[in-house]
């Protein structure tokens, strides 16, 4: 996502996650098993998939005669663009409203926690390496 600066909406990211964590698909596939669920049009994914290719976020390719939409980033290079943004658009670049945000988070489990301590250390390792 780092490639383009055109941002997307909470419902074409939903959609470009679903897309990405499966390698990529069809308007048709899309359309069934993501868009029926949610109550959304097959003409409302296919317009969701085309506005998420025009802003750089899907390809497309003609595979036996259908397109297949699929993301240029894996679903953790998606979100790492995603959070990149929101930390610069949102945040003004600064980290200290979500390391905040985080601080009070009652939901962070265990797993996450580990996770969040994994990144620190790498952080700290980061600030003492000469440059």
């Amino acid at each position: 996502m780092s490639e383009t600066n055109a941002s997307i909406g909470d419902r074409e990211l939903a959609l470009l996650r679903w897309i990405a964590e499966r390698g990529g698909a069809s308007v048709g596939e899309a359309a069934e098993q993501y868009g029926e669920p949610r109550e959304l049009a097959r003409s409302t994914v296919l317009t969701m998939m085309e506005r998420m290719r025009a802003k750089g976020h899907l390809t497309r390719e003609r595979v036996e005669g259908v397109y297949r939409y699929s993301s240029p980033a894996n679903p953790r290079e998606l979100m790492r663009g995603v959070v990149e943004g929101f930390v610069e658009r949102t945040l003004g670049g600064s980290l200290s409203p979500f390391t905040a945000y985080l601080a009070d988070a009652e939901a962070v489990d265990d797993d996450e926690l580990a996770e969040l301590e994994a990144i620190v250390a790498r952080l700290k390792q980061r600030l003492e390496e000469p440059s």
